[in-house]
């Protein structure tokens, strides 16, 4: 034996990057806000009422304690949006476009099908008319929505390219400017729901329009004042447990306001989740296997497919709060989207890992 065999130090192999604690175990989280929430509902119903009829103006159905807490969810979430990186993909596009493709011209509409199949006929039996419609309209307003803040969690378990990660998520925002309401009001009046034009609005330009812009001054104005490492390493995390309290109390509001419902419609949950499950593995599967296809790079191709099978669901539960009310059936279905969506995300990024090898040999 050489000298130099017997001083070779082994090096262990890389530990598989894992979430942070509070996403690792959201769906727990989301339990125990479903529990609580219920307990509060049926034990306070006359407190409960008394919050659910909170709104801004008469009619507007915006809840201000969930109107607040969704702002404290979002407000953070634009922060982190840099458009200056937008510029940078002009060298290799195909895999933004593959995204783009998934998540605003199959996604929504292959959501509104399934919705329309399963809400309006498979299930009809166990679901009223009424309530079907409440559920599509809501799933379809979750799959209008594409991720924002998780898909930078997706990208890191993936090792996805953080830079290119983020013009994805630039990209997205820049475009829901512009078509989130028509593609909700076009889906939903094609499932036979109405939706007000003007609620639609107001709550796009309430929860994407204004803190969108709040974010990029606030960004553009400490990033010039203090620098980027402050402005990433000191005021950004001071958001984190904000972030999560406004998540966990939204819901615990939301449950509450869906108690009734919950306690004697909880088959329902089960229902709702089975078109959400079928389009998460459709649409992550078909931007996979488009970006393989072109011969993206799999540090593009991973965070690229799992933007397309994620939704923003803080945006979603708002809107259908705005649309319909907090314990409509359409809040209900987006709140579904945030019980299944870990569980069913990390199941993607185990199978984008696992599946590395099939761009290496592209």
């Amino acid at each position: 034996m050489n000298s130099q065999s017997s001083t070779a130090i082994a090096i262990p192999a890389a530990a598989p990057k894992r979430l942070a604690f509070f996403e690792r175990y959201l769906t727990v989280w989301v339990l125990v806000c479903m529990v609580v929430g219920v307990a509060f509902g049926k034990l306070l119903p006359g407190v409960t009422a008394a919050l659910s009829k909170l709104e801004f103006g008469q009619g507007s159905q915006v809840n201000v304690p969930i109107g607040i807490l969704l702002w404290l969810m979002i407000y953070p979430m634009m922060l982190k949006v840099d458009f200056s990186a937008i510029g940078g993909v002009a060298k290799r596009p195909k895999g933004l476009l593959v995204t783009l493709f998934v998540n605003w011209l199959v996604k929504p509409f292959s959501m509104a099908l399934l919705a329309w199949v399963f809400m309006q006929h498979v299930f009809a039996t166990w679901i009223g008319p009424e309530m079907a419609k409440e559920y599509t309209a809501g799933l379809i307003i979750l799959a209008a929505a594409p991720c924002t803040a998780m898909v930078f969690v997706w990208s890191y378990i993936t090792d996805g390219d953080p830079a290119y990660t983020l013009v994805q998520v630039a990209v997205n925002d820049l475009i829901m400017l512009v078509a989130f309401a028509p593609i909700v009001m076009f889906l939903c009046g094609v499932a036979n729901v109405i939706v007000p034009a003007k609620v639609l609005i107001t709550s796009v330009v309430v929860f994407i329009v204004i803190p969108l812009t709040a974010g990029w001054l606030t960004r553009t104005a400490l990033l010039k004042s203090h620098g980027k490492n402050w402005f990433e390493t000191n005021f950004l995390p001071k958001f984190h447990p904000v972030m999560i309290g406004a998540l966990l109390l939204t819901l615990v509001l939301i449950f509450a306001f869906q108690a009734e419902n919950l306690t004697t419609r909880w088959f329902a949950v089960l229902l709702i989740a089975v078109p959400i499950l079928i389009q998460v593995y459709f649409n992550s599967g078909l931007g996979y296997l488009l970006m393989r296809w072109l011969r993206v790079p799999h540090n593009v191709a991973s965070p690229g497919a799992l933007i397309g099978a994620s939704n923003f669901f803080e945006l979603a539960v708002a809107v259908a709060i705005t649309l319909f009310g907090a314990g409509s059936g359409a809040a209900l279905a987006t709140v579904v989207g945030v019980l299944v969506e870990v569980p069913v995300m990390l199941s993607v990024c185990n199978f984008c890992n696992r599946t590395r090898h099939w761009f290496a040999k592209a």
